[in-house]
């Protein structure tokens, strides 16, 4: 099967969303676009995390020598996104308070109306700290999310406006 390779840099959006409405977690186009998300993209150094786990229950029997398992609980890690700090503007910092509640959506492939790549996770912010540093890079900060509530993963990206009322 031919395959479209991709590097995520300069592809992948990364949003904060205040809000999303649907219990499916699955935002609308008005909720991925301002004043209701605000795209972090630019300002991200580094990201980590954001995936599921499963916390698989071994079963093993007397029957067998072999210890089979099923599906547990699954599980989120922390997750966090490392932001470049800017010198004139506290812009994300604001946005990103200790405890803030929110949804960081990632739209996998770029914004892509109808592509199956878009993951929404319901977070709040468990800390966020400035990273110190006398080598020579930049100014960085770092928020740490807690993921509150099980995430929609591989969601279409909703279509874009026509713009006609």
């Amino acid at each position: 099967m031919a395959q479209q390779r991709f590097m995520r840099r300069g592809i992948t959006k990364i949003l904060w969303l205040k809000d999303v409405a649907a219990e499916t977690m699955i935002p609308t186009r008005v909720e991925i676009s301002a004043p209701n998300a605000t795209d972090l993209t630019e300002a991200i150094s580094d990201v980590d995390g954001w995936s599921l786990t499963n916390e698989a229950i071994e079963t093993p029997d007397m029957a067998s020598t072999f210890s089979s398992s099923i599906p547990g609980n699954d599980k989120a890690d922390n997750s966090s996104i490392t932001f470049y700090e800017d010198q004139l503007s506290d812009t994300i910092e604001t946005l990103l308070p200790k405890g803030a509640i929110g949804f960081v959506v990632f739209l996998r492939k770029g914004d892509v109306p109808g592509s199956k790549s878009m993951d929404t996770f319901p977070v709040q912010v468990a800390s966020r700290a400035a990273q110190y540093n006398a080598g020579n890079e930049a100014a960085k900060f770092q928020a740490i999310f807690s993921i509150t509530s099980p995430p929609a993963l591989d969601a279409a990206v909703p279509a874009a406006s026509t713009g006609t009322a």
